[in-house]
C-alpha cells in the first residue's frame, strides 16, 4: 500500500520501525521529501527498554538525508503501563531492563537529542540500557539450560496422541459411561465477594496460608455440592483459588514476574495487568493438581482438571523479545505437558486446555498465518498429547469466527472443544459442520455475559438446530464461558434449566 499511501494529501506518514525495520529503504524511495516522516523506533506493545545506541544509528543516516522528520513510539503507548517508577517490588533486575510510557517517552527524547547533537550520547550512560541489556543476555535468571535442552529434545511423538481420536473416543466412553448429551460447565463459577475479601486477607498477610487453604476447601466442597444437586454429569473444583486464568499459572513457574500497578485497557472500561515473561518458562512443583484432586475426592463424578493453555498464557502477557514467541510458547507448553501428567497420575480422567487467544494471535498478513498456527497448534498438542487414550482432553474456545482456522482447530485434536454459540443462535458452528468436524464438541447453548436465566425450551431448542448438523452422540451440553462474574442464584436456575434440556433431548434423541 506504500504507492497509494505516498499519493495521499497528508502532511505526514507514521511507520512502525519495531515490528517492520526492513520497510524503511522503500518509504524513503516512496514518500515525498516535503511529507512529515514519523519514525517508530520505540516499541509500543513491549515493556523492553529500548538500545538506545542501536536505534540511533540505525536512523543516523534517515537523519542526515532527510529533514522532515518525527521521533516516536511505534504505535500508541495504550499498550503499556504508565510508569515504572511506581513499581517497588519487582527484582531489581528484571526492573532494570524495563521501560514504560513515562520511561519511553524519555527514550524518544534521548533519541532525538542525540541525533540533532552527538554531543548528547552522554545521555544514554544515563539510562542502563547498554550494561542491562548485556545482563540480561547473560543472566542466570533468563537463562536456564534445563529448559532449552528439554525443548530441543522434543520429538514428532510428543506432538501427537498414541491413538486416533475414534480408537480413543470408544476407549473413554467405556471408562467414563456419560450419558448422551452429557453437561458440563466451562470452569470457573461466581467468585463472590467473601472470596475477593479471602483473597485480600491473605496476600495482605491478615490470615494464614492454613486459614486460607482451609477457606479455599470449603468453597470447593461448596462448589461440588451444588453441581451434584443440580444433576451435572462432569464437574469441576469452581477455581476459587485463582485471580485470573493466566496471572494464577504464571506466578507458579519461572520466568514470570507481575507488577503491583502494571495496568492496561483491555477493552472498554476493563484493565488488566499482564504478567511478564522474562525467562525461560519452567514449573517447580504442581499448581493445580492439589485442588482438583481434593474436589475428586468429594464426588463418584469425573471432575475436570481446568488449565489455561500456552498459546492464551503467551498472548495474555508481555513477552520477552530476545527469543522467537514460539519457542516460549513450547517453554510454557511442556510446563503445561508436566502438570497434565499430574493430574493424570492422581486419577483425574477428563483435563480442559482453554485456549481462548488461538485466533487472536493470528498477524494480521495472511501470508503470514501458516507459520503461526503450525507453532500455536503444536504447542496445544505438545500440553496436551502426553497422556494415555482413556483420559479425555478437552478445550475451550471463546467467541470468535472458526471458518477460517477450522483446519488448525482440528489438527489441535481435543477429544471435546467447547465454543460460544448461543449469541449467533449456533451460526458458528457453520465451520464445524462444513468441515464435518470429526471430533465431539460442545455449542455453548446459553450467554453468561447476561444476568438473564435461559428457558429450558430455549436451549433445548438450541440443541435440536445442532443435533441436525452434529451427530447426536458427540454433543456436550454447556454454558458459553465460565461463570466467573456471574451471581449464585441466575447460575443455580440457568444450570438446572440447562439439565433439564439435556435430559428432554435424551428422551427425544436417544431410543432405549
Amino acid at each position: 500500500n506504500l504507492k497509494l499511501v505516498s499519493e495521499l494529501p497528508v502532511s505526514g506518514v507514521h511507520v512502525d520501525l519495531v515490528r517492520g525495520q526492513n520497510q524503511l529503504n522503500d518509504v524513503l524511495k516512496t514518500i515525498p521529501e516535503n511529507v512529515f516522516l514519523s519514525l517508530g523506533i520505540v516499541d509500543g506493545r513491549n515493556i523492553w527498554q529500548t538500545d538506545l545506541e542501536k536505534a540511533i544509528n540505525f536512523l543516523k543516516s534517515v537523519f542526515e538525508s532527510r529533514n522532515k522528520l518525527i521521533i516516536s513510539s511505534s504505535c500508541s503507548l495504550l499498550h503499556v503501563p504508565v510508569d515504572l517508577d511506581s513499581e517497588d517490588k519487582l527484582n531489581p533486575e528484571i526492573k532494570s531492563w524495563l521501560s514504560f510510557s513515562k520511561q519511553k517517552l524519555n527514550e524518544i527524547k534521548i533519541i532525538k537529542d542525540t541525533l540533532q547533537n552527538d554531543s548528547c550520547r552522554g545521555l544514554i550512560n544515563q539510562t542502563p540500557t547498554d550494561n542491562q541489556t548485556h545482563d540480561r543476555k547473560n543472566s542466570k535468571l533468563v537463562h536456564i539450560n534445563a529448559v532449552k535442552e528439554r525443548l530441543q529434545k522434543v520429538s514428532d511423538s510428543d506432538y501427537s496422541r498414541k491413538s486416533t481420536f475414534k480408537i480413543r473416543q470408544k476407549i473413554q466412553r467405556e471408562k467414563l459411561k456419560l450419558p448422551h448429551f452429557p453437561t458440563t460447565t466451562i470452569g470457573s463459577f461466581p467468585q463472590t465477594k467473601d472470596i475477593r475479601e479471602a483473597r485480600a486477607k491473605y496476600k495482605a498477610g491478615k490470615i494464614s496460608g492454613i486459614e486460607y487453604n482451609d477457606f479455599l476447601k470449603s468453597k470447593i466442597k461448596e462448589v461440588i455440592s451444588i453441581q451434584n444437586e443440580i444433576g451435572l454429569d462432569v464437574l469441576v473444583h469452581g477455581e476459587p483459588e485463582r485471580n485470573d486464568m493466566v496471572e494464577y499459572f504464571g506466578e507458579m513457574l519461572h520466568g514470570f514476574a507481575f507488577t503491583k500497578n502494571g495496568w492496561v485497557q483491555s477493552y472498554g472500561s476493563r484493565c488488566v495487568k499482564p504478567p511478564i515473561i522474562f525467562g525461560d518458562v519452567q514449573r517447580s512443583k504442581p499448581m493445580t493438581t492439589d485442588w482438583t484432586k481434593y474436589a475428586q475426592s468429594l464426588t463418584k463424578k469425573s471432575v475436570k482438571g481446568m488449565l489455561t493453555g500456552p498459546v492464551t498464557i503467551l498472548q495474555w502477557s508481555f513477552v520477552r523479545n530476545d527469543q522467537p514467541r514460539s519457542e516460549t510458547a513450547k517453554q510454557i507448553a511442556l510446563a503445561l505437558r508436566d502438570e497434565v501428567h499430574d493430574l493424570e497420575s492422581n486419577g483425574i480422567s477428563i483435563i480442559q486446555i482453554d485456549e481462548p487467544a488461538i485466533r487472536e494471535g493470528l498477524p494480521l498478513r495472511k501470508s503470514e498465518w501458516k507459520d503461526y498456527l503450525k507453532w500455536a497448534v503444536e504447542s496445544f498438542k505438545l500440553s496436551s498429547s502426553g497422556v494415555k487414550d482413556e483420559t479425555q482432553i478437552h478445550t475451550h474456545m471463546c467467541y470468535s469466527e472458526f471458518n477460517d482456522i477450522i483446519e488448525s482447530i482440528s489438527e489441535m485434536d481435543a477429544d471435546v472443544i467447547s465454543i460460544e454459540s448461543s449469541r449467533s443462535q449456533m451460526e458458528l458452528l457453520d465451520a464445524f459442520i462444513k468441515f464435518k468436524y470429526p471430533n465431539e464438541i460442545g455449542p455453548g447453548v446459553y450467554d453468561v455475559h447476561s444476568p438473564s436465566v435461559p428457558l429450558k425450551d430455549e436451549i433445548k431448542n438450541l440443541l435440536i438446530k445442532a443435533s441436525k448438523f452434529l451427530p447426536y452422540e458427540n454433543i456436550w451440553v454447556n454454558p458459553d464461558c465460565g461463570l466467573k462474574t456471574r451471581g449464585w442464584e441466575e447460575t443455580i436456575a440457568s444450570l438446572k434449566n440447562m439439565v433439564d434440556a439435556a435430559k428432554l433431548m435424551r428422551e427425544m434423541y436417544v431410543r432405549v
